[in-house]
């Protein structure tokens, strides 16, 4: 069946100034591949957006920056929605799929301070910003003897509290300065044995209506099969570990040739227990990330994550 092209493609997006910059590659790589369609914005505020002045994990998860996103696509005002993946719920709502992730850029954690180099130099009970437990475990686990203090809004606002003196250090994802073009405020990218990312980390995800598979076929030609098959990989350790932004969790996947390597850690958010994991194996097959992952997760289990998973839930 032939693929009919649309006159008119509508991007729901959040009116953060980093989601806007993702949806607007979007935007230009889909204006590329159909010239004659008209692709335009959808700006929403979410409610992941709006709450500040609690965590995440405290008023309802990651799922908060997507809802109003899905609520476009359900009532017909947009097509498709752009996400960072890692914002993205690996259980998704029956009604919805992932139709293409793009080509990941930077997936590892970025230092940023004016005073400090590193972790290592901090002093005894400096103040470190993050508003993720993936990365809180990691930085108690290396230095119990610094004040970790959440830090939420954009990126601009972040960067505003540490400028203004409330933290020594903040810690953040990489690619979203150097998609802001705020490179130079990275002081060193974290190895990734000091601060595993996020599954899905680096990665843009496209979501659409599962009724509207036309949609999932018109996005097909922005899809990279290298980044596809790494975040299946990550995203299938935190499915079946039940990850959410209330778990300190962590899943971390590397393609080299044909050999695709799973990293991923799960935590106590003091950072005083910490189990790791990781799997190595040929992509021979579209199933094999999947089960790589799966792997690692079991692997994970076999420590007593679940227990450790169970503690934090109560």
């Amino acid at each position: 069946m032939a693929l009919s092209i649309p006159d008119r493609l509508v991007i729901a997006t959040r009116a953060s100034r980093l989601a806007l910059w993702q949806a607007e590659h979007v935007q230009a790589l889909l204006q590329a591949q159909y010239p004659q369609t008209e692709v335009s914005l959808l700006k929403l505020s979410t409610r992941g957006d709006e709450i500040l002045d609690r965590s995440l994990q405290k008023v309802g998860g990651k799922g908060l920056f997507i809802k109003e996103l899905e609520n476009a696509l359900i009532d017909g005002r947009a097509d498709l929605a752009v996400h960072s993946l890692k914002d993205v719920p690996v259980d998704m709502p029956p009604l919805f799929e992932l139709a293409a992730i793009l080509p990941r850029a930077e997936s590892r954690d970025a230092w940023v301070s004016s005073k400090y180099a590193n972790l290592q130099e901090l002093p005894v009970g400096a103040i470190i910003g993050t508003s993720s437990l993936r990365r809180e475990c990691q930085l108690r686990a290396q230095r119990p003897d610094i004040v970790v203090k959440p830090l939420r809004g954009n990126l601009d606002t972040r960067l505003k509290k540490l400028d203004d003196g409330e933290f020594d250090a903040i810690i953040l994802a990489a690619v979203g300065l150097q998609r802001l073009e705020l490179s130079d405020r990275i002081r060193t990218i974290i190895p990734l044995e000091q601060s595993l990312p996020a599954a899905g980390q680096g990665a843009l995800g496209i979501e659409v209506l599962k009724s509207r598979p036309e949609m999932s076929r018109l996005m097909q030609p922005l899809a990279c099969m290298r980044s596809t098959a790494i975040a299946q990989a990550e995203r299938t350790v935190s499915r079946v570990l039940g990850g959410s932004c209330s778990t300190p969790l962590a899943a971390h996947a590397q393609l080299i040739n044909d050999q695709l390597t799973v990293y991923a850690l799960v935590a106590t958010p003091d950072g005083q227990t910490i189990l790791r994991a990781n799997a190595r194996g040929p992509i021979s097959d579209a199933d094999a990330p999947e089960e790589l992952g799966a792997k690692v997760a079991q692997a994970l289990l076999d420590q007593g994550a679940d227990k450790l998973l169970a503690q934090l839930d109560h």
